[in-house]
C-alpha cells in the first residue's frame, strides 16, 4: 500500500491547485466580470476540477499530480465521482473550523484531514519505480546480479 502524505506537500499540491484555478477564474471573470453568474461559474468549476480529477483515472488534480499524489478509498482504490464530491463538500467543515479539519493531516496516524475522514479516504504518495530498479528488474540479463 502507498505511503500517506503529509502535511507540507498536501499544502504544497493545493498551493499549485489554487494557482491553477486562480487564472481559469481569471478568464472568465474577463468576460462575466463580477456577476453573480461568475461566482456562480467559479463555484461549480471548483467543484468539478477537484471531484472530476480525483475520481478519475489518475486520482488526483494537477496539484497533486505535481507532487505525486493521489486520493484513494481506505483500501487504495480509485474513488467514485460521489466520493470524490462528498470530500469536496466536506471541506466546507474543515474550513469553517478555522482550518482545524486540515490541520489534523498534521497529526492524525494516517495523515487524514477531516473531509478525508468523513470521505473515508487517503491522499497518498505515488509508488514510483526508478528507471534503476525497472533496469535491475530486466529479464534481458544486462541488468542487476541474478
Amino acid at each position: 500500500m502507498n505511503r500517506p502524505a503529509g502535511f507540507w506537500v498536501r499544502l504544497l499540491a493545493i498551493i499549485a491547485d489554487t494557482i491553477v484555478l486562480s487564472f481559469i477564474n481569471m478568464f472568465f471573470i474577463l468576460f462575466l466580470g463580477e456577476s453573480s453568474l461568475f461566482y456562480a461559474l467559479s463555484a461549480v468549476i471548483g467543484w468539478l476540477y477537484f471531484a472530476g480529477l480525483e475520481s478519475s483515472s489518475r486520482q488526483a488534480t494537477l496539484g497533486k499530480m505535481l507532487f505525486s499524489l493521489k486520493v484513494t478509498d481506505l483500501s487504495g482504490n480509485r474513488i467514485s465521482f460521489a466520493r470524490a464530491t462528498g470530500r469536496y463538500f466536506s471541506k466546507a467543515i474543515s474550513t469553517l473550523l478555522l482550518f482545524l479539519g486540515y490541520l489534523m493531516v498534521a497529526f492524525s496516524s494516517r495523515k487524514q484531514g477531516l473531509h478525508d475522514k468523513i470521505a473515508s479516504t487517503l491522499v497518498v504518495r505515488k509508488n514510483l519505480i526508478s528507471n534503476f530498479d525497472r533496469w535491475q528488474d530486466d529479464d534481458s540479463g544486462y541488468g542487476g546480479d541474478r
